[in-house]
Protein backbone atom coordinates (compact mmCIF):
# COMPACT_ATOMS: atom_id res chain seq x y z
CA UNK A 1 0.00 0.00 0.00
CA UNK A 2 1.55 3.35 -1.01
CA UNK A 3 2.34 5.90 1.72
CA UNK A 4 -0.13 8.70 2.38
CA UNK A 5 1.37 12.11 1.57
CA UNK A 6 -0.59 15.13 2.92
CA UNK A 7 -1.73 17.79 0.47
CA UNK A 8 0.44 20.94 0.42
CA UNK A 9 -1.64 23.95 1.42
CA UNK A 10 -1.16 27.53 0.33
CA UNK A 11 1.14 29.49 2.55
CA UNK A 12 -1.39 32.30 2.93
CA UNK A 13 -4.01 29.79 3.82
CA UNK A 14 -1.73 28.30 6.48
CA UNK A 15 -1.50 31.68 8.22
CA UNK A 16 -5.26 31.93 8.63
CA UNK A 17 -5.82 28.39 9.89
CA UNK A 18 -7.35 28.22 13.31
CA UNK A 19 -5.14 27.40 16.22
CA UNK A 20 -6.80 24.03 16.78
CA UNK A 21 -5.34 22.67 13.59
CA UNK A 22 -2.02 21.16 14.41
CA UNK A 23 0.74 21.71 11.94
CA UNK A 24 1.77 18.54 10.24
CA UNK A 25 5.38 17.58 9.80
CA UNK A 26 5.09 18.40 6.09
CA UNK A 27 4.00 22.07 6.70
CA UNK A 28 6.27 24.40 4.75
CA UNK A 29 7.92 27.35 6.56
CA UNK A 30 6.82 30.97 5.91
CA UNK A 31 8.61 32.87 3.15
CA UNK A 32 11.12 35.53 4.12
CA UNK A 33 10.03 38.04 1.47
CA UNK A 34 6.81 40.09 1.61
CA UNK A 35 4.19 39.88 -1.06
CA UNK A 36 2.42 43.09 0.03
CA UNK A 37 2.49 46.23 -2.15
CA UNK A 38 4.49 49.36 -1.11
CA UNK A 39 1.26 51.13 -0.20
CA UNK A 40 0.58 48.40 2.29
CA UNK A 41 4.04 48.70 3.90
CA UNK A 42 4.06 49.58 7.59
CA UNK A 43 4.36 53.34 8.36
CA UNK A 44 7.22 54.70 10.45
CA UNK A 45 6.75 55.14 14.12
CA UNK A 46 4.79 58.29 14.94
CA UNK A 47 5.15 60.35 18.05
CA UNK A 48 2.46 62.80 19.00
CA UNK A 49 0.73 62.49 15.61
CA UNK A 50 3.82 63.70 13.65
CA UNK A 51 6.77 62.00 12.08
CA UNK A 52 9.59 61.61 14.51
CA UNK A 53 12.72 63.58 13.64
CA UNK A 54 16.02 63.67 15.40
CA UNK A 55 16.28 66.94 17.44
CA UNK A 56 20.00 67.21 16.72
CA UNK A 57 19.43 67.09 12.96
CA UNK A 58 16.62 69.65 13.25
CA UNK A 59 18.82 72.06 15.24
CA UNK A 60 21.65 71.70 12.73
CA UNK A 61 19.29 72.49 9.83
CA UNK A 62 17.93 75.55 11.61
CA UNK A 63 21.45 76.78 12.35
CA UNK A 64 22.43 76.41 8.68
CA UNK A 65 19.30 78.29 7.60
CA UNK A 66 19.95 81.14 10.05
CA UNK A 67 23.58 81.40 8.91
CA UNK A 68 22.47 81.50 5.27
CA UNK A 69 19.90 84.24 5.92
CA UNK A 70 22.38 86.36 7.87
CA UNK A 71 24.94 85.96 5.09
CA UNK A 72 22.39 87.03 2.48
CA UNK A 73 21.53 90.12 4.55
CA UNK A 74 25.22 91.00 4.86
CA UNK A 75 25.75 90.63 1.10
CA UNK A 76 22.67 92.77 0.38
CA UNK A 77 24.01 95.52 2.65
CA UNK A 78 27.42 95.34 0.97
CA UNK A 79 25.83 95.66 -2.47
CA UNK A 80 23.73 98.59 -1.29
CA UNK A 81 26.77 100.33 0.17
CA UNK A 82 28.72 99.69 -3.03
CA UNK A 83 25.96 101.32 -5.10
CA UNK A 84 25.73 104.27 -2.71
CA UNK A 85 22.83 106.54 -1.90
CA UNK A 86 20.65 107.12 -4.95
CA UNK A 87 19.60 110.57 -3.72
CA UNK A 88 22.67 112.14 -2.09
CA UNK A 89 25.57 110.03 -3.33
CA UNK A 90 28.83 110.94 -1.63
CA UNK A 91 29.41 114.30 0.02
CA UNK A 92 32.09 116.48 -1.60
CA UNK A 93 33.21 120.04 -0.95
CA UNK A 94 31.41 121.29 -4.07
CA UNK A 95 28.15 119.62 -3.02
CA UNK A 96 28.44 121.01 0.52
CA UNK A 97 28.80 124.50 -0.92
CA UNK A 98 25.25 124.19 -2.30
CA UNK A 99 23.97 124.81 1.23
CA UNK A 100 25.65 128.22 1.26
CA UNK A 101 25.14 129.11 -2.38
CA UNK A 102 28.79 130.15 -2.68
CA UNK A 103 32.32 128.89 -2.25
CA UNK A 104 33.32 128.47 1.41
CA UNK A 105 36.33 130.74 0.85
CA UNK A 106 34.25 133.52 -0.71
CA UNK A 107 32.69 135.17 2.36
CA UNK A 108 31.64 138.30 0.45
CA UNK A 109 29.45 136.73 -2.23
CA UNK A 110 26.78 139.12 -3.49
CA UNK A 111 23.17 138.50 -4.34
CA UNK A 112 21.00 139.78 -7.23
CA UNK A 113 23.78 139.20 -9.82
CA UNK A 114 25.77 142.16 -8.47
CA UNK A 115 29.55 142.63 -8.44
CA UNK A 116 31.76 144.42 -5.94
CA UNK A 117 32.98 146.98 -8.45
CA UNK A 118 29.40 147.95 -9.27
CA UNK A 119 28.54 148.39 -5.58
CA UNK A 120 31.65 150.51 -4.94
CA UNK A 121 31.01 152.70 -7.97
CA UNK A 122 27.40 153.35 -6.94
CA UNK A 123 28.39 154.12 -3.35
CA UNK A 124 31.00 156.59 -4.53
CA UNK A 125 28.54 158.27 -6.86
CA UNK A 126 25.83 158.52 -4.19
CA UNK A 127 28.34 159.92 -1.71
CA UNK A 128 29.26 162.69 -4.10
CA UNK A 129 25.61 163.53 -4.69
CA UNK A 130 24.70 163.72 -1.01
CA UNK A 131 27.65 165.80 0.08
CA UNK A 132 26.26 168.72 2.14
CA UNK A 133 26.60 172.26 0.84
CA UNK A 134 26.81 174.83 3.60
CA UNK A 135 26.28 178.44 2.60
CA UNK A 136 28.88 180.84 3.89
CA UNK A 137 27.59 183.78 5.89
CA UNK A 138 27.96 187.18 4.30
CA UNK A 139 30.04 188.58 7.15
CA UNK A 140 33.07 186.53 8.28
CA UNK A 141 35.02 189.48 9.62
CA UNK A 142 34.69 188.59 13.26
CA UNK A 143 36.46 185.64 14.79
CA UNK A 144 33.28 184.37 16.47
CA UNK A 145 31.50 184.17 13.13
CA UNK A 146 34.36 182.20 11.57
CA UNK A 147 34.46 179.75 14.46
CA UNK A 148 30.70 179.30 14.28
CA UNK A 149 30.88 178.58 10.55
CA UNK A 150 33.72 176.09 10.99
CA UNK A 151 31.78 174.34 13.73
CA UNK A 152 28.73 174.03 11.48
CA UNK A 153 30.83 172.60 8.65
CA UNK A 154 32.41 170.05 10.97
CA UNK A 155 29.05 168.94 12.36
CA UNK A 156 27.52 168.62 8.90
CA UNK A 157 30.47 166.63 7.57
CA UNK A 158 30.45 164.29 10.58
CA UNK A 159 26.73 163.67 10.15
CA UNK A 160 27.26 163.16 6.44
CA UNK A 161 30.01 160.56 7.00
CA UNK A 162 27.92 158.80 9.63
CA UNK A 163 24.92 158.61 7.32
CA UNK A 164 27.09 157.30 4.50
CA UNK A 165 28.49 154.55 6.73
CA UNK A 166 24.96 153.55 7.71
CA UNK A 167 23.91 153.43 4.08
CA UNK A 168 26.95 151.37 3.17
CA UNK A 169 26.33 148.89 6.01
CA UNK A 170 22.64 148.57 5.09
CA UNK A 171 23.50 148.00 1.43
CA UNK A 172 26.03 145.32 2.35
CA UNK A 173 23.42 143.49 4.39
CA UNK A 174 20.88 143.73 1.58
CA UNK A 175 23.16 142.34 -1.14
CA UNK A 176 24.85 139.73 1.08
CA UNK A 177 24.00 136.23 -0.17
CA UNK A 178 24.03 134.77 3.35
CA UNK A 179 20.98 136.89 4.17
CA UNK A 180 19.09 135.73 1.09
CA UNK A 181 16.37 133.12 0.76
CA UNK A 182 16.55 129.59 -0.60
CA UNK A 183 15.55 130.90 -4.04
CA UNK A 184 18.52 133.25 -4.01
CA UNK A 185 20.88 130.40 -3.09
CA UNK A 186 19.42 128.21 -5.83
CA UNK A 187 19.90 130.98 -8.39
CA UNK A 188 23.51 131.37 -7.28
CA UNK A 189 24.07 127.60 -7.46
CA UNK A 190 22.71 127.52 -11.00
CA UNK A 191 25.19 130.20 -12.07
CA UNK A 192 28.04 128.33 -10.36
CA UNK A 193 27.11 125.07 -12.13
CA UNK A 194 27.08 126.87 -15.47
CA UNK A 195 30.52 128.35 -14.83
CA UNK A 196 31.96 125.09 -13.47
CA UNK A 197 30.52 122.52 -15.90
CA UNK A 198 29.77 124.66 -18.95
CA UNK A 199 31.60 123.57 -22.07
CA UNK A 200 32.53 127.16 -22.86
CA UNK A 201 34.95 126.72 -19.94
CA UNK A 202 35.77 123.00 -19.96
CA UNK A 203 36.57 122.81 -23.68
CA UNK A 204 39.80 124.68 -22.97
CA UNK A 205 40.87 122.28 -20.22
CA UNK A 206 39.51 118.77 -20.73
CA UNK A 207 40.82 116.43 -23.45
CA UNK A 208 38.38 115.02 -26.02
CA UNK A 209 36.36 111.90 -25.37
CA UNK A 210 37.70 108.49 -26.50
CA UNK A 211 37.04 107.71 -30.14
CA UNK A 212 34.62 104.94 -31.02
CA UNK A 213 35.76 101.73 -32.67
CA UNK A 214 35.87 102.42 -36.44
CA UNK A 215 33.38 100.40 -38.45
CA UNK A 216 34.52 101.61 -41.87
CA UNK A 217 36.94 100.10 -44.33
CA UNK A 218 40.57 101.07 -44.61
CA UNK A 219 39.95 102.99 -47.84
CA UNK A 220 37.13 105.00 -46.24
CA UNK A 221 39.38 105.84 -43.29
CA UNK A 222 42.13 107.06 -45.64
CA UNK A 223 39.61 109.21 -47.52
CA UNK A 224 38.38 110.71 -44.26
CA UNK A 225 41.92 111.43 -43.11
CA UNK A 226 42.67 113.13 -46.42
CA UNK A 227 39.58 115.31 -46.04
CA UNK A 228 40.71 116.39 -42.57
CA UNK A 229 44.19 117.49 -43.56
CA UNK A 230 43.16 121.13 -43.92
CA UNK A 231 41.11 121.24 -40.70
CA UNK A 232 42.53 123.19 -37.75
CA UNK A 233 43.51 121.49 -34.52
CA UNK A 234 40.64 123.13 -32.63
CA UNK A 235 38.01 121.75 -34.99
CA UNK A 236 39.77 118.38 -35.09
CA UNK A 237 39.39 118.13 -31.31
CA UNK A 238 35.65 118.66 -31.65
CA UNK A 239 35.73 122.17 -30.14
CA UNK A 240 33.39 124.71 -31.67
CA UNK A 241 33.17 128.46 -31.22
CA UNK A 242 30.31 129.28 -28.86
CA UNK A 243 28.28 132.45 -28.86
CA UNK A 244 27.53 132.51 -25.13
CA UNK A 245 27.80 130.40 -22.00
CA UNK A 246 26.77 126.76 -22.18
CA UNK A 247 23.56 126.30 -20.19
CA UNK A 248 22.06 123.17 -21.77
CA UNK A 249 24.72 120.45 -21.77
CA UNK A 250 24.07 117.28 -19.80
CA UNK A 251 26.68 117.94 -17.11
CA UNK A 252 25.29 121.42 -16.44
CA UNK A 253 21.76 120.06 -16.09
CA UNK A 254 23.02 117.26 -13.83
CA UNK A 255 24.72 119.80 -11.57
CA UNK A 256 21.57 121.94 -11.37
CA UNK A 257 19.42 118.89 -10.59
CA UNK A 258 21.88 117.83 -7.89
CA UNK A 259 21.56 121.24 -6.22
CA UNK A 260 17.76 121.02 -6.32
CA UNK A 261 17.76 117.43 -5.03
CA UNK A 262 20.01 118.30 -2.10
CA UNK A 263 17.87 121.28 -1.11
CA UNK A 264 14.65 119.26 -1.30
CA UNK A 265 16.16 116.27 0.53
CA UNK A 266 17.31 118.53 3.38
CA UNK A 267 13.79 119.95 3.62
CA UNK A 268 12.18 116.50 3.74
CA UNK A 269 14.62 115.23 6.36
CA UNK A 270 14.14 118.19 8.69
CA UNK A 271 10.60 119.57 8.62
CA UNK A 272 8.88 118.05 5.58
CA UNK A 273 8.34 114.47 6.68
CA UNK A 274 4.64 114.64 5.76
CA UNK A 275 5.17 116.60 2.55
CA UNK A 276 3.82 114.15 -0.03
CA UNK A 277 4.15 116.59 -2.92
CA UNK A 278 7.78 117.20 -2.00
CA UNK A 279 8.48 113.46 -1.94
CA UNK A 280 6.95 113.09 -5.38
CA UNK A 281 9.01 116.00 -6.72
CA UNK A 282 12.15 114.44 -5.24
CA UNK A 283 11.44 111.14 -6.99
CA UNK A 284 10.90 112.89 -10.32
CA UNK A 285 14.13 114.87 -9.99
CA UNK A 286 16.14 111.76 -9.11
CA UNK A 287 14.76 109.84 -12.10
CA UNK A 288 15.39 112.79 -14.42
CA UNK A 289 18.99 112.98 -13.25
CA UNK A 290 19.34 109.22 -13.75
CA UNK A 291 18.33 109.52 -17.40
CA UNK A 292 20.77 112.36 -17.98
CA UNK A 293 23.59 110.41 -16.32
CA UNK A 294 22.93 107.36 -18.47
CA UNK A 295 22.89 109.53 -21.59
CA UNK A 296 26.09 111.36 -20.64
CA UNK A 297 27.93 108.11 -19.89
CA UNK A 298 26.85 106.61 -23.20
CA UNK A 299 27.61 109.78 -25.17
CA UNK A 300 31.01 110.50 -23.61
CA UNK A 301 31.99 106.79 -23.46
CA UNK A 302 33.18 107.22 -19.88
CA UNK A 303 35.61 109.97 -20.92
CA UNK A 304 37.14 112.82 -18.91
CA UNK A 305 33.98 114.94 -19.02
CA UNK A 306 31.99 112.11 -17.45
CA UNK A 307 34.65 111.39 -14.84
CA UNK A 308 34.90 115.06 -13.84
CA UNK A 309 31.13 115.32 -13.47
CA UNK A 310 30.67 112.33 -11.15
CA UNK A 311 33.79 113.08 -9.10
CA UNK A 312 32.86 116.71 -8.51
CA UNK A 313 29.24 115.95 -7.60
CA UNK A 314 30.05 112.76 -5.66
CA UNK A 315 27.66 110.61 -7.71
CA UNK A 316 27.87 106.84 -7.22
CA UNK A 317 26.60 103.94 -9.31
CA UNK A 318 23.33 103.90 -7.40
CA UNK A 319 22.37 107.26 -8.95
CA UNK A 320 22.24 105.91 -12.52
CA UNK A 321 22.22 102.10 -12.40
CA UNK A 322 19.26 99.83 -11.84
CA UNK A 323 15.83 100.77 -10.56
CA UNK A 324 15.66 103.66 -8.12
CA UNK A 325 12.83 103.30 -5.63
CA UNK A 326 12.45 105.91 -2.91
Amino acid sequence: MPPRIPKVHCLRALNVLPARHNATPMTLPNRLFSSSTPSQAPEPVKKGGKLFRDPYIVSQARARKAANISRQDALAKEREQALGNAVRGETTSFVESFDLGRDPEDTTALNHFLRHDEINAQLKYSKSLLRPIIAKPSNLATKATQEDYARQVEVKNAEYERNHENVQAALERIVNLDNGSSKDRLRSNIQRCIQHFGRHETDQVLPPKPKATPQMSAQAMRDQQTAREGVSDRADRGIINRVGPDVGSSEVQIGILTAKIRSLANHLDSRGRKDKVGKRDLRLLVHRRQKLLQYLKRKERGGPRWQRCIETLGLTEGTWQGEISL
